[in-house]
């Protein structure tokens, strides 16, 4: 009787995390058929003029730090992509924004990094790549040095967000856990310019990459996207 009880309230909490969504990314998917985030002639796009083009199958930025936006919301989805980076290379993948124009209290950022350069050793570890930025740090390194393609996956289930970096599971949060504007739930500081708590943010939103970050670009391509419900898992 003790037994099936037991196992009764394990079935049931399973269930209730099950229904929340947000199962852990494990491998990173076949996306080959998946729906491209942005169009080749980035009709599907909100961008500043001149900045943003494709060539040879890689969408870049050039000359400008200046983000571009798909013109549509998204919520439960998966994202994947590939990107590489130039020495000392910083963007972001800009998930749940609600408003572009002033994007960076509204927005997650899932950070893109080149964390073996000098420019970036001192910065604190929630800077680094995989994590959520000024957030949370990537549990591990897992990011290729300058020049090389990376893959990267996102899920992101409601508040749940999870980021698979080179076949390594790097961030599996909640955003319901910061409820701080000012301190991370591990007790460190965030960013005087992200007031704005996890808990309190929409999780729906565009979609977005960040511009040519310090001068320097960083390059994308195979950006693919999948809706889930809520339950779905990988």
């Amino acid at each position: 009787m003790q037994r099936a009880l037991i196992s009764s309230i394990i079935g049931l909490w399973i269930g209730v995390q099950g229904a929340q969504g947000g199962e852990a990314l494990k491998t990173h998917p076949d996306s080959s058929t998946w729906q491209p985030l942005f169009s080749t002639n980035l009709s599907n796009a909100t961008a500043p003029a001149g900045v943003w083009s494709w060539k040879d199958g890689e969408l870049s930025p050039k000359g400008k730090d200046e983000a571009i936006w798909t013109k549509a919301e998204y919520e439960d989805f998966i994202l994947d992509l590939e990107f590489k980076l130039e020495p000392a290379g910083n963007s972001g993948v800009l998930v749940y924004n609600t408003d572009i124009k002033n994007w960076i209290p509204n927005t997650v950022e899932i950070q893109i990094q080149d964390d073996a350069a000098a420019k970036w050793a001192t910065m604190a570890p929630t800077w680094r790549c995989g994590g959520v930025f000024g957030h949370s740090a990537p549990s591990k390194a897992a990011v290729k040095k300058a020049g090389e393609w990376n893959r990267m996956t996102i899920r992101c289930q409601g508040p749940m967000i999870s980021v698979l970096l080179n076949g390594e599971l790097v961030t599996d949060i909640t955003m319901k856990d910061w409820k701080s504007g000012k301190k991370n739930p591990d007790g460190s500081p965030i960013p005087g310019w992200m007031p704005r708590p996890l808990a309190e943010m929409a999780t729906k939103g565009h979609i977005g990459l960040q511009g040519e970050h310090g001068g320097v670009p960083t390059h994308y391509r195979n950006i693919k996207i999948k809706a889930i419900s809520n339950k779905e898992t990988p």
